[in-house]
């Protein structure tokens, strides 16, 4: 299974288009391989403010400057993406869940 990351700066509003996006193409794309243990991202890039995960599986996320995902954490259905405001140089771990 895989877990999918996209860093973006912070969506623009622009005027007479109240809807917050992202831009395209990301900053940066990352692919981690999660698992029953839990994985780690690299650090993520100077610019970026906001990330966008989309996962295969049901997991649990963490993000931190070294976090370390559990089941206790963030979880995440199979086969949805949602977006998050991180900090640069923090990381995203992920792990399996039920």
């Amino acid at each position: 299974m895989a877990v999918y990351v996209t860093e973006h700066t912070l969506p623009r509003i622009f005027t007479g288009n109240p809807l917050p996006v992202v831009e395209l193409p990301p900053l940066a794309t990352q692919k981690l391989t999660n698992g029953a243990s839990s994985v780690q991202s690299s650090a993520f890039n100077s610019a970026t403010r906001m990330i966008g995960v989309h996962t295969d599986a049901i997991i649990s996320i963490a993000v931190g400057v070294n976090p370390t995902a559990t089941a206790n954490d963030k979880r995440m259905a199979a086969g949805t993406t949602e977006y998050f405001f991180v900090e640069p140089g923090q990381r995203i771990a992920v792990i399996n869940n039920t």
